[in-house]
């Protein structure tokens, strides 16, 4: 395909100092992929192309016989091809989905261990990092897979622990828990190849809200907390979400609930791992980050909206969050918005 191909035109621009090649992404789709994983990892190459104007990015769809391949909700995909082998400066990605174990082949896993040991880059989305396993590659790095397949995975591959993380990208080998943490994944890779402001301009595009927290877990609290069906333990976290702004003591929190305070500390760390206080200070900092992406209040009244006392106190609790202080990362993403 001619490089033109991969470059639709917009209305939004931004100017990148590259003057270079466009990256090779090839992706391998196995049968019961998911759809929105594959897309939130494909979408945000072609928006960096759109925006930027020109190809910095090409991608190529393969299957193991190019025949087409029906994703875990029924769609089918037609590809460029079946497996070939991929350049040495090339990036591949094994996109996978649903029963994972049962979709990999011997030619997909030989395809696998073949394009690492002639120096290709390879990957795994959703559920990719089952023939990641298989190939051999994930001995000694940091991967992660969906949450939902984590069980099964550690019980196939002994001595292989994946993170939790969103996404992971251990010396060149990128995996991710599928879902839009794809589309986090490919985000980091648009910031590692040309920098920061191109991409928060393509999360912008892709009306994504990037957090920049790679390490975050797929899971979030209140859905350990569901999965608990722990009535005390969901109706507190309804109860914190709805006193941000006043918060309670946790002492106070537990009698509103029915339970007492040490009660309420054994279901959070049998559930959620943290204590009650540290949930909730945890919700207090996601708002304020929240309004701070979000909104035009000053730092004071989001401060105060969030149940601080000061600016001081709310920024100490933000920095050791992010790493930066909500003035300085409010600069810092209103600058790269342009």
């Amino acid at each position: 395909m001619t490089t033109e191909v991969f470059v639709p035109r917009g209305a939004a621009s931004f100017k990148v100092a590259y003057d270079g090649p466009p990256r090779d992404v090839h992706f391998l789709l196995l049968p019961k992929l998911t759809l929105l994983a594959f897309t939130s990892a494909l979408e945000p190459l072609r928006v960096a192309n759109q925006v930027a104007g020109r190809a910095l990015y090409r991608w190529f769809v393969m299957t193991e016989d190019g025949a087409p391949v029906v994703c875990s909700c029924g769609v089918n995909i037609t590809p460029d091809g079946g497996l070939a082998d991929i350049p040495r400066e090339a990036l591949a990605f094994v996109c996978a989905g649903i029963e994972p174990a049962d979709t990999l082949s011997s030619r997909v896993t030989q395809w696998t261990r073949r394009q690492r040991a002639f120096g290709a880059r390879v990957g795994g989305i959703c559920t990719g990092a089952f023939a990641l396993a298989e190939a051999g590659l994930l001995e000694g790095r940091r991967f992660t897979l969906h949450w939902e397949n984590q069980p099964a995975f550690v019980e196939r591959y002994f001595g292989l622990e994946p993170t939790g993380a969103l996404y992971e990208n251990d010396r060149g080998l990128i995996t991710c828990g599928g879902g839009s943490a794809a589309t986090d994944m490919m985000l980091d890779l648009i910031e590692r190849d040309h920098g920061a402001d191109l991409a928060t301009m393509v999360a912008d595009m892709c009306l994504h809200f990037r957090s920049n927290l790679q390490h975050s877990r797929q899971r979030s609290a209140y859905s350990f907390a569901l999965g608990s069906r722990n009535p005390h333990l969901i109706a507190a976290m309804r109860l914190m979400n709805e006193t941000l702004e006043s918060p309670l003591e946790i002492s106070d929190l537990a009698a509103r609930i029915g339970i007492s305070r040490r009660q309420l500390e054994r279901l959070f760390g049998a559930h959620v791992g943290i204590t009650p206080a540290q949930f909730y200070m945890d919700l207090r900092i996601s708002r304020a980050h929240a309004l701070l992406n979000e909104t035009e209040l000053s730092v004071a009244e989001i401060a105060a909206a969030t149940g601080f006392n000061s600016t001081s106190q709310m920024a100490a609790r933000f920095r050791k969050r992010f790493g930066t202080s909500p003035r300085a990362y409010r600069k810092s993403w209103r600058g790269a918005g342009g």
